[in-house]
This record gives C-alpha cells, sequence and structure tokens, in this order.
C-alpha cells in the first residue's frame, strides 16, 4: 500500500466515525478544563491541556468506533446506514478493530500521562462506550447512558487537573448529560419505525414521536437549569450567564426546526445546532474567565 492508498484508507477511517462530530463534546472538555483552572487560582501546563486533548480525541475515536462495529449488522438491516462505512465494505471488520485498538492505546496513554487517577477510571469509561453500543438491544434508556459517556468529557478534564471533584464540575457534567440525551433522541426519531419493527429500544419507539418531543424539551430545559447552576462557586459571572441565554435561544430554534411530522431539517438541527451549541457555551465561558 503506497503514501496515497495510507492516507485514503485513513480518510475513510475518520469518516466512518465522523471525526469532525469531535466538536460536539471537545468545547465542554476545555470548559472543564476553564472550571479547573478557576477552581485552582491557576492556569494549566500546556502538557496537561495537550494530554487532555489527546485523551479526548482517542475516547471518542474508541467510542464511534466500537458503536460502528458493534451496530454493523443493524446498520447493513436499516436503509438509512446501509450504506455506512463497515457494511458497504469500505472498511472491513479487522481495519475498524485495529482502528479502535489504536484509539484505545491512544486514550490509555494520555490517561496514564495526565495522573493515576485518570488511568485507573480509564477502563470504566471505556465500559460505558460498549454498554451504550448495546442498549438499542435491551432498554430505553440508551441516550441516557450516551449522554453519561459525554458527560465525562468535562469531569474527566478537571480530574485531569485536580485529581478530586467539584461542584461546578458535576453541575456541567449533569447538563451535558441531558444535552446529549435529548438531541440523541431527536435523532433516534429517523429510526422510529425500523427500530419498532426489529423490536430494537429507543424512548420514540417506546413513547412514540409526540411524547417523545416533550421528553427532549423537559432535557433540554434540565440542561439550562443545571448550566446556570455551574454559576455558584465557580467564579464564572455575567459574561457566562449571557452565554447561557445564547444557548437558551439556540436551543429554542433547534426545536423549531424539526416537528414530529417533519424530519427534514433534523440534520441542521443535529449537526450545525448543536456544534453551535457547544462552541458557543465554552467561548461565553473562557471570555468570562480572563475578563
Amino acid at each position: 500500500m503506497d503514501k496515497g492508498q495510507v492516507f485514503d484508507k485513513i480518510k475513510t477511517l475518520l469518516e466512518m466515525i465522523k471525526f469532525s462530530h469531535t466538536v460536539f463534546a471537545f468545547p465542554f472538555a476545555l470548559m472543564g478544563v476553564v472550571l479547573a483552572s478557576l477552581a485552582s487560582g491557576k492556569a494549566p501546563g500546556f502538557g496537561q491541556v495537550f494530554w487532555i486533548c489527546v485523551a479526548m480525541v482517542g475516547a471518542r475515536t474508541a467510542a464511534m468506533g466500537l458503536n460502528r462495529l458493534i451496530d454493523a449488522r443493524i446498520d447493513a438491516d436499516n436503509p438509512r446506514t446501509a450504506d455506512r462505512h463497515i457494511p458497504a465494505g469500505k472498511v472491513s471488520i479487522m481495519e475498524a478493530v485495529l482502528f479502535v485498538l489504536a484509539a484505545l492505546i491512544l486514550f490509555f496513554f494520555a490517561a496514564w500521562m495526565l495522573n493515576p487517577l485518570c488511568f485507573k477510571l480509564a477502563p470504566i469509561v471505556v465500559g460505558f462506550f460498549v454498554l451504550y453500543a448495546y442498549c438499542k438491544r435491551f432498554t430505553h434508556f440508551a441516550h441516557l447512558v450516551l449522554g453519561i459517556c459525554l458527560a465525562a468529557a468535562p469531569i474527566g478534564a478537571w480530574v485531569a487537573l485536580r485529581g478530586d471533584l467539584g461542584w461546578p464540575v458535576l453541575s456541567l457534567g449533569v447538563a451535558v448529560l441531558f444535552w446529549v440525551s435529548g438531541f440523541d433522541i431527536f435523532y433516534a426519531l429517523q429510526d422510529y419505525e425500523f427500530d419498532v419493527e426489529h423490536g430494537l429500544h429507543s424512548v420514540p419507539s417506546r413513547l412514540g414521536k409526540e411524547k417523545s418531543f416533550l421528553l427532549v424539551r423537559i432535557f433540554h430545559g434540565l440542561m439550562l437549569f443545571f448550566l446556570l447552576l455551574v454559576l455558584p462557586g465557580s467564579g464564572l459571572g455575567w459574561i457566562y450567564f449571557t452565554g447561557v441565554i445564547v444557548v437558551a435561544c439556540l436551543l429554542v430554534y433547534e426545536h423549531l426546526l424539526v416537528k414530529p411530522d417533519d424530519l427534514s431539517k433534523l440534520d441542521a438541527a443535529f449537526f450545525n445546532m448543536n456544534g453551535y451549541i457547544s462552541i458557543t457555551i465554552f467561548a461565553f465561558t473562557l471570555v468570562d474567565a480572563i475578563v
């Protein structure tokens, strides 16, 4: 395999895990860095931030790769996902396994470079990645498990810098949990008929579309509530509060894009708006911390 083929294969593997969607959780990991720095009263070292970023990339890559591997047969049967890389034959099972192993090695190495506690907690994080991939086979709570997986981003960054837990980052983690769980329920609406027909578990297949929309609104309301609860004891002020208001406006717009009987704008709601939301709240947090 020549150099061009190697780069093409790497590109294909990154497309398989939708590497660009790392933007959803990455800003929240950096928010964990900012909150930990405010709590400590000192800025983190470059090495610490670097290994937090490496751990984030490794964890997210491994999680998506595991999901694609474990769901390969289901994806092949679903018309919406049949052209994904493994069912379509663009990536072999062995290539995907090796890719996931490389990502796991990267994640564990980065955790080891951060501190002993991070390294000890790393297997638990991976366990949740595997659990999420299997959840649709036996529980409707898969969306909450995914929320827990992404909530680990800010909490893990805090632990990496401080080696403990504090209220601001725990509140932020819960906010991320409800945010991710909500938009994952939105995303699952695309497969409502398929899930019902094949006995797969999800909130939409259990509650139906109308009630699922109501639950997402509740979850996103709880997200905003816990974002506000980050304020006490965090050292953040009115700039961060303004950021939460902007996020609330973005969430309202996201909910206006998607309707139970019209999912045509789901991609814009899921990919664009959620990317804007995570970047926006991080930007306001960073500016507040600096100012």
